[in-house]
């Protein structure tokens, strides 16, 4: 019997990847990657290009049945009438909207700033900081109203890929999943609605701008015809909600993703509404809840180290392991292009207890290291400070590969670290959701599980006290 395959997109900051699977077992079939510009804001016509060569470098899709979309959220892709690209989308990491997004809490508090997070967490889940979406549209309407004014539909990264899939389909037939719409603001994951008056205000009008539909978690978006083959595209997913589902997370697992971003998520029945905005109350891939904690430092951390260092990284890994816990006194400030949590845009890193005796390239390895892993691991604390149980930690990405990432990590975090085996998790769950959305099933596939390996250590608290204090005079420096 001939197999079922589907394929697994994965659009990122830095490339696409391509992961086709068997539409029953999980089995890896074949993959392809390929990279792509970066920055800040982009053109999204690079997004489709590299999508087709990383086609071209997984084998091409002439025998896959389904396929969806993944990718990287929150970025704003305006669009006109005719469905053409405004300008540059603006992404993620883009940290120009911090002013707009300090003035959208305060509006909606009436001017007090504690009230509108209140408020902004009950609506939405998110409180608006320079990442999310809806604070890149009222710096659209702030300092471009030109461009807003030939605006007439707004997508997101992944929204607009797939709709490219559709080959000229019109601005109606935009469409996204819970997961990447709860990422922009102006949505509510608990009533599945988006929330007009949120739009109105960010682009000061009572203009109305055309969202993507939202589908149910197994709704195929619609059938496309790619390779010359009819095949069914699915709702496609937020990058995070995206590996969560690839990873087939439970409840109190946390998966940790050190790539360019750090990011502490995981999967809950219920909503979150935390009003310091830490704690971002997202939608995941299946119908509940992704309860997620995202900082702009995470591997660039130790690639700008090791680079310092004039290593490589298996090197540096080594260095770092040979240096005692807590480096004799250095701890690294992770903050090197602002930060998201805490909300400190304009923040700059440092290197603290500098002296004679402790300046050394194994202990400023293990700095590095462990600075990172206090960044990140900041969002544990914060899920559990709401009541979010948290039990062990799934360490995935770029940064995960180190083997000082993995052997410190349980001394810093004080909790088991799972690592699966290496795999492009997002274009994983998005493939899951490719087969999940051919069988039409009411349950996702059970796909066979990864293998793993289990780290555990002693835990040092000081580690973290000391990290603790330097960063919190870091953001009073910046407050």
């Amino acid at each position: 019997m001939t197999r079922k395959l589907v394929a697994g997109v994965d659009s990122s900051t830095q490339s696409c990847k391509v992961m086709i699977r068997d539409a029953e077992t999980g089995a890896l079939v074949r993959s392809g990657t390929a990279r792509h510009a970066t920055g800040t804001e982009v053109d999204p016509e690079i997004w489709l290009r590299a999508f087709r060569e990383a086609v071209r470098q997984a084998g091409g899709l002439e025998d896959v049945k389904a396929i969806s979309v993944g990718g990287q959220q929150h970025g704003m892709v305006a669009l006109d009438e005719r469905g053409d690209v405004v300008r540059n989308a603006i992404l993620w990491n883009d940290t120009r909207s911090g002013p707009e997004a300090a003035d959208l809490v305060r509006e909606f508090g009436d001017g007090d700033e504690e009230r509108g997070r209140q408020v902004w967490a009950d609506r939405t889940g998110v409180v608006p900081v320079a990442s999310i979406t809806v604070s890149k549209l009222r710096w659209l309407a702030r300092h471009e109203p030109q461009n807003l004014a030939r605006t007439a539909a707004v997508a997101l990264p992944h929204d607009w890929l797939s709709w490219k899939l559709m080959n000229e389909a019109g601005l109606d037939s935009l469409a996204t999943d819970r997961s990447d719409a709860s990422g922009t603001g102006y949505f509510d994951p608990v009533a599945n609605v988006y929330c007009t008056d949120i739009i109105a205000a960010a682009t000061c009008s009572d203009r109305t701008l055309q969202v993507p539909r939202v589908l149910a978690p197994n709704e195929p978006m619609a059938t496309v015809v790619i390779d010359g083959r009819e095949m069914v595209l699915g709702p496609g997913c937020g990058d995070n909600a995206g590996a969560a589902f690839g990873l087939d997370l439970r409840p109190g697992q946390v998966a940790m993703s050190l790539g360019t971003s750090g990011v502490v998520s995981l999967v809950s029945d219920r909503p979150t509404h935390d009003p310091s905005g830490i704690v971002t109350g997202f939608a995941d891939v299946t119908g509940r809840f992704l309860p997620l904690v995202c900082t702009l430092n995470a591997s660039r951390v130790l690639d700008v180290y090791a680079d310092l260092l004039g290593v490589d990284h298996a090197h540096f890994s080594d260095l770092a392991l040979s240096a005692p816990p807590g480096a004799e006194g250095l701890v690294c400030i992770p903050y090197l292009e602002g930060e998201r949590t805490p909300n400190l845009p304009d923040a700059t890193g440092a290197l603290h207890g500098v002296r004679l005796s402790n300046l050394t390239p194994a202990n400023i390895a293990r700095a590095a290291v462990e600075g990172m892993l206090c960044g990140v691991g900041e969002g544990i604390r914060a899920l559990r400070a709401i009541g979010v149980p948290v039990s062990e930690i799934h360490l995935i990405g770029g940064g995960a590969q180190g083997e000082a990432v993995r052997r410190i990590a349980p001394t810093v975090l004080d909790l088991p670290v799972i690592v699966p085996e290496r795999g492009e998790y997002v274009a994983d769950g998005a493939a899951r959701q490719a087969a999940w959305a051919l069988a039409g099933s009411a349950q996702p596939p059970e796909w066979t599980p990864r293998l793993a390996s289990r780290f555990v250590a002693d835990h040092d608290p000081s580690i973290q006290a000391r990290f603790a204090e330097l960063s919190h005079l870091v953001a009073m420096r910046h407050s």
